[in-house]
């Protein structure tokens, strides 16, 4: 994941930054707990894409 575009990126849901899970190819946002897959090497940035994290789901 290019740094430039992590820095830019935001949750679309609450606005907050996201972490970068490579092993998992996720981006993370720890506010909504929602996981947002990465495809091809492209963000998907839609809440009905994203997967909610569970409750014993370290971040």
């Amino acid at each position: 994941m290019d740094k430039t575009l992590l820095d830019i990126l935001a949750c679309p849901s609450c606005k907050s930054g996201l972490l970068y899970k490579k092993s998992q190819q996720e981006l993370v946002c720890p506010a909504c707990r929602l996981a947002y897959p990465i495809r091809d090497d492209i963000p998907v940035m839609l809440t009905d894409e994203a997967r909610q994290l569970a409750d014993d789901e370290a971040i």
